[in-house]
């Protein structure tokens, strides 16, 4: 929905997890082998996998200043589920949080979570302020305060009814 780019590094990941509902038609990616392929989980991982979305959403929305869509599990008792391990490159002594276990999409999310955190990148992840539209973004804008996916739909949406207010 988005004409944004994608969010930096592996938030690319979280941003893509999020995306796979669109809420306003009900489609939802995840009914797909091939999305499910793209994120790398199975169909007995969709379960799982449809909760940690919903609980980055509403992280996402809180980014952004709004209370969460729903009610859900909160990601951090998700994500303790998660073990985590310090690499460190032998070559350059650098190093990372990396996943115990590359395959699971909550430990992937984790990584790249705690990734984003050390980069500082992790609350400019945010949802779309839109409550038909709740689309994950990576704001870029200088203040770090966008509140739409797209000005041109979801900002002229609100801007609109906004108007059209004024006038009645």
């Amino acid at each position: 929905m988005s004409e944004r780019s994608s969010a930096p590094g592996s938030l690319a990941l979280v941003e893509a997890l999020v995306n796979t509902l669109d809420i306003e038609t009900g489609a939802d990616s995840l009914d797909t082998a091939e999305a499910r392929a793209r994120l790398g989980i199975s169909e007995a991982e969709l379960e799982r996998a449809r909760e940690l979305r919903e609980s980055l959403r509403a992280v996402l929305l809180a980014h952004a200043g709004h209370p969460p869509h729903r009610r859900v599990t909160p990601l951090g008792e998700l994500l303790a589920r998660a073990p985590l391990l310090v690499s460190v490159d032998a070559r350059d002594g650098s190093a990372a949080l990396a996943p115990a276990d590359d395959g699971p999409l909550l430990s992937r999310v984790a990584a790249a979570v705690a990734e984003a955190l050390v980069a500082g990148t992790w609350t400019r992840l945010k949802a779309c302020e839109a409550a038909t539209c709740h689309w994950a973004f990576y704001d870029r804008s200088p203040a770090g305060c966008g509140r739409w996916c797209s000005m041109q739909v979801c900002g002229a949406r609100a801007k609109m009814r906004r108007y059209r207010a004024k006038q009645t």
